[in-house]
């Protein structure tokens, strides 16, 4: 039972190692890239928004004018 706890311990070591390599590698962005990329997401979130409910409203006119 030694051997297997020490691979177990082995193993976990290993792992955080990579992980702690992995997140050197992590390029963090500027405050100012940051809050640009958060404006693009905000305005592209509302205009996607604005034509997703306009083609709603629009299939609902086309239904109600079938319907009716």
């Amino acid at each position: 039972m030694g051997d297997t706890e020490k691979q177990t311990a082995t193993l976990k070591r290993s792992k955080f190692r990579e992980l702690k390599g992995e997140f050197k590698k992590i390029i963090w962005p500027t405050k100012e890239k940051l809050a640009k990329q958060s404006v693009v997401v905000t305005i592209v979130t509302v205009v996607l928004g604005v034509i997703i409910a306009v083609i709603d409203m629009v299939i609902q006119y086309g239904i109600n004018f079938i319907v009716k």
